[in-house]
């Protein structure tokens, strides 16, 4: 391959992220002729991916079709240290049956959209469970205390005088030294693990191996509009939701941030994206075909179609199923309130946790306040899970 070829392949290959660092270094790993090595790495810290892991699965999926080698790798060791990206406190630790069960359901999950036969799962234990206490100090002392401090959020907590501790100081250290290990020839992750890739660049280096190529790929908004997407603030879509929900969560979404899901989620073209923004496409209608579209991707066609026949017929025409429970209410309530009046949950507690984890939804959008406020009249069907359900009257 030429050096005119190889940067029209890298540049098919960087279409949709970030940041590429660097691009030139990028074009002549491509030129070698070999099948690249493209890591990603993933701790196990909840039992599902959802659509935002999607958008770097996709990726890689692209080097594959193009005939690199994808390594996807379960971070089960430094689950148990847990990633302090992005987090103002200190993340509980994961045990290791937690650990175990949840790198299972990302393993399957994730061959729903990566090719098995061009992807090596690897778990990062293989190789830092094997590391003696010398061995752990002599990678850590290959990077300063000053470099790690740069992170934005270590330097906020100390900062704001919030606790920092040893281990996770560690972290960024014990993921670089896998791609080392691993001797990645690219590691592609969310821009909010820009800086940990980075690191790995500068192991790899004092490993005598060349630097690894840093893919950015964006962040996805969650269905709330403002957080990214986390199956923990219950502002997820799935991978492995049932299609009536993929599809019922999907509708939820703020109409501020369909063209977005259609930019980064779908291979929508430019003119039904700018119509999206513009209003060309009314909202409701925009949303249906990108729940559909998405749907159809994880599902099926005919399976979608259902989703958006059931989304329809159950929430835009309000026709409600024979033998559900109607109950008045003179006032508006607190989402948590009515469902513990309904029996439907016996504690406040246990209705946060529903909402946080998008099980309740009313007239088909899914709630992921706990302080809202049921309106008789203007509100009309409550669902919590597949089997609560009551309609309520003024």
């Amino acid at each position: 391959m030429d050096e005119a070829q190889a940067k029209e392949h890298a540049a098919a290959l960087s279409a949709g992220a970030v940041e590429v660092i660097s691009a030139a270094e990028m074009a002549a790993k491509v030129a070698l002729g070999r099948p690249l090595r493209i890591k990603l790495g993933m701790d196990p810290t909840a039992p599902d991916l959802h659509l935002g892991h999607s958008l770097t699965l996709k990726k890689l999926r692209d080097f594959q079709d193009a005939g690199h080698t994808v390594i996807f790798l379960v971070g089960d060791f430094t689950a148990m240290i847990g990633d302090p990206t992005g987090r103002s406190e200190t993340r509980k630790p994961l045990t290791r049956e937690q650990i175990s069960q949840n790198a299972e359901t990302y393993r399957s999950q994730a061959f729903r959209i990566l090719d098995p036969d061009r992807t090596e799962v690897r778990f990062n234990s293989e190789w830092m469970n094997e590391l003696s206490i010398r061995q752990l100090i002599e990678i850590e002392a290959k990077v300063s205390v000053a470099r790690l401090l740069e992170r934005d959020d270590f330097e906020k907590r100390l900062k704001n005088e919030e606790p920092l501790f040893l281990h996770e100081l560690l972290y960024p250290v014990i993921q670089g030294y896998d791609s080392v290990a691993l001797e990645a020839d690219l590691e592609i992750g969310g821009t909010d693990q820009k800086f940990n890739m980075l690191v790995g660049r500068e192991l790899q280096r004092h490993f005598g191996q060349p630097p690894q190529i840093v893919m950015t790929m964006p962040l996805l908004e969650g269905l709330d509009g403002v957080r990214k997407m986390s199956k923990s603030l219950g502002n997820y879509v799935g991978l492995t939701d049932e299609p009536a929900d993929m599809y019922g969560k999907l509708m939820s979404l703020p109409d501020k941030m369909t063209a977005k899901y259609f930019q980064l989620l779908t291979r929508s073209g430019a003119q039904e994206i700018a119509d999206i923004k513009s209003g060309a496409i009314h909202p409701m209608e925009a949303k249906k075909r990108l729940a559909r579209m998405i749907v159809g991707e994880y599902h099926g066609e005919q399976a979608a179609a259902r989703a958006q026949q059931y989304f329809e017929s159950k929430h835009q025409r309000r026709e409600i199923p024979d033998g559900v429970q109607v109950y008045r209410i003179e006032r508006d309530l607190w989402i948590c309130e009515l469902m513990k009046q309904l029996n439907f949950t016996p504690s406040t507690s246990e209705a946060r946790r529903l909402v946080s984890q998008g099980a309740v939804r009313v007239d088909g959008q899914t709630i992921s306040d706990a302080n809202f406020r049921f309106v008789p009249g203007e509100h009309k069907v409550i669902e919590v899970g597949k089997r609560r359900v009551a309609r309520i009257e003024p």
